[in-house]
Order: structure tokens, then sequence, then C-alpha cells
């Protein structure tokens, strides 16, 4: 955990040195009124979810990630465990992994998962279809789900190679949707209405 804090602030400065971050919408993360939320962004790059680290900020929080990310290389592997993520494989004991960050998300943790389960190999702009999962978690929960628009970040790595290179990534993060109270038309409705919004900014 203490490591997370001198990890994140070196994190902050090689990712800004080496691409140019921009982030637009920190303010939509205020309005989560509660200490618990469900970050929700489309995923085009493998090196995705350290732009979103490093773009929150702040407290830890929990990631679901599938076994891929964590066979890039060692040392992401490692940041990335260390900045709280977890491997999802559907394992016994990785199931039980889950229910216990669905239980840290319902005392105000922070979890995020990209809804498509994968990356989109469309042309950019685009969104793959968003699975139930996350937004189940947050319907259970009862916390916010925040979408978040990512560009960019697949032409610094996996159109190179797999190998980093420097250039630009661009992160919105969207207003907060309430999932406590929702009617079951509503949840029903949910994924693709976080698909959409979404979708809506990157085009």
């Amino acid at each position: 955990m203490v490591l997370y804090y001198i990890l994140l602030p070196l994190a902050w400065i090689v990712f800004h040195i080496g691409f140019r971050v921009e982030c637009i919408g920190r303010e939509n993360l205020k309005k989560v009124r509660t200490n618990g939320c469900i970050i929700a962004p489309n995923h085009v790059s493998a090196i995705d979810p350290v732009f979103i680290v490093v773009t929150r900020w702040g407290r830890r929080m929990v990631v679901f990630a599938k076994k891929e990310l964590f066979e890039i290389n060692a040392l992401l592997a490692w940041f990335f465990r260390c900045c709280g993520a977890v491997c999802v494989r559907g394992t016994k004991d990785e199931m039980a992994a889950i229910e216990q960050t669905v239980e840290k998300c319902r005392n105000g943790e922070t979890l995020l998962i990209f809804p498509e389960g994968t990356r989109y190999k469309g042309e950019e702009g685009g969104v793959g279809e968003f699975k139930n999962g996350a937004f189940r978690i947050a319907v259970k929960t009862g916390v916010p789900v925040v979408p978040v628009a990512v560009t960019g970040a697949r032409a610094l790595f996996e159109n190179n190679g797999n190998r980093c290179h420097p250039g630009r990534v661009h992160i919105c993060i969207l207003p907060p949707i309430r999932t406590a109270g929702m009617s079951k038309a509503e949840q029903k409705q949910l994924p693709e209405a976080g698909r959409q919004t979404i979708l809506a900014k990157l085009k």
C-alpha cells in the first residue's frame, strides 16, 4: 500500500514526460457524493489502465484485469499489481477475490472495470459491446458508474509492435450515472447507456 503512493507520483512523471496526457472532466469525480464508484472506460490499448490510474490520482483503486495484461512484461505486471489490479480468469480463488472486491466497492472503494471485456480493435472512435458485469456490480452496490472516453492510446503501443512510443492520449471523465433507485428497465438499459455516452464523446 505504501509502495503505491511512491510508485504513483513516479508513474505520473514518467507518463507525462514520455506521453502527452490530456485529461478533462476531473470535476465529474467530485460529483460522486459517496466514496465508492465504478470507473468504466472504453478499451483501446493494453496500457489504458496505466493512463486511468495516473490520471485519477489519489486513493488506490481496485482494477479488474484480464491475464493478458500481466503478460506484457514483468515490470508492468508488477506495477499493475501494486496499483490494485486483480487478475480475472474465472478460477475459484479469483471468483472469491471478485466477491471481496465487490464488498470493498460497497464500502467505499473505487473499482476500475473495462466493460467491453477486451480491447476494441475496430477503427478509432468506435466502442465495442458493453458486457453486463460492471453494471451489475454497480446496481448491486448502489454506486455510480463514471464513464471515461479514451483516445490515442493504441497509437502509443499496439501500433508500434507493442513497444511504447511517445505521443498524445486524450482522457475524458464523463458525468457519473446514478444507479441507486433504478427501475428494472433502466438497469437493463444501463450498459448501452454507458456505451452511448462514451461513443457520443468520441465522435
